[in-house]
């Protein structure tokens, strides 16, 4: 039986954290989803933006009461969570060994929700200013239930992110240009990326009479003959594969002649199934 507690119980922490609430965007309070199934994708969407990634042990769950939790979804319920830290998958300056934040949850049969004591979660958080004890929850998903598999994929996404050459957040798509060969069936497409630091980032799609279209991708302004596309499940496959549209813009193939636009287009859907889709068990946030 999950007994109602006092908010004076937990002092000036449970306060603090409930006006932040009161602050914050309704989506930003976030319920626990199950850990089986979860995508790349899924899992890179969560970890990314959150400069907290934490594995943690609840110790104590208390419900708040609706005049304490302004903003909160019909149907759910927040809770103060205090909770041990097992293991940081990523934080920029440490943390405390003990955290508390809050979580909505979804009601369950009508009734409030359960947190069990001793549960274990990965939180995707970020730090409350001035409160190293206190976490802020990041989007509609930044409480999991725990499952070590997921905390592997999250640490190698991680750690592909913190390397200097890690590939960059896709914003859109620039000039594309198309140039044939001197045989016939052979020409040469390249497609230029934008990118959220401006690094160079380009497509391009080799045709031979006979062969199969190749394609690669380059993170410097040199194509390297001898790359290739990405592998599937990478951070550079997931900037690619769950950012790129599926059709060019038309400002990419303005300047181009018809049967040039016509080329580059066709060389870019080369590029779409090459990647392949990216697929999400639950929307990105």
């Amino acid at each position: 039986m999950f007994v109602r507690v006092k908010m004076k119980r937990f002092g000036a922490a449970a306060a603090a954290l409930a006006a932040l609430a009161s602050s914050a965007p309704a989506e930003s309070q976030n319920a626990p989803v199950p850990a089986p199934m979860l995508s790349y994708a899924d899992l890179a969407d969560l970890a990314l933006p959150a400069p907290v990634v934490a594995h943690v042990r609840v110790i104590d769950a208390a419900r708040l009461k609706p005049a304490d939790a302004p903003g909160i979804g019909a149907g759910r319920t927040r809770l103060y969570v205090q909770a041990e830290v097992v293991s940081l998958i990523r934080s920029p300056g440490g943390l405390s060994s003990r955290v508390g934040y809050l979580v909505d949850l979804p009601n369950e049969a009508g009734r409030p929700p359960k947190l069990r004591k001793g549960s274990e979660h990965i939180l995707f958080a970020q730090p409350v200013p001035g409160r190293a004890a206190e976490l802020r929850l990041i989007g509609p998903n930044g409480h999991l239930a725990f499952a070590a598999a997921d905390a592997d994929r999250l640490r190698v996404i991680l750690r592909e992110a913190a390397a200097p050459a890690a590939a960059p957040k896709i914003v859109g798509i620039g000039k594309a240009f198309h140039v044939p060969g001197s045989l016939p069936g052979e020409s040469e497409t390249q497609i230029f990326l934008l990118t959220a630091d401006n690094r160079p980032v380009s497509l391009s799609v080799v045709r031979r009479p006979r062969e199969t279209p190749k394609w690669a991708v380059a993170l410097t302004e040199i194509v390297d003959e001898a790359a290739g596309p990405p592998k599937r499940e990478s951070l550079l496959w997931y900037r690619l594969a769950c950012s790129l549209p599926r059709a060019l813009p038309r400002q990419s193939i303005a300047d181009a002649e018809p049967d040039q636009a016509s080329a580059i287009s066709s060389d870019y859907r080369v590029v779409l199934e090459g990647l392949g889709s990216c697929p999400r068990t639950r929307s990105a946030a």
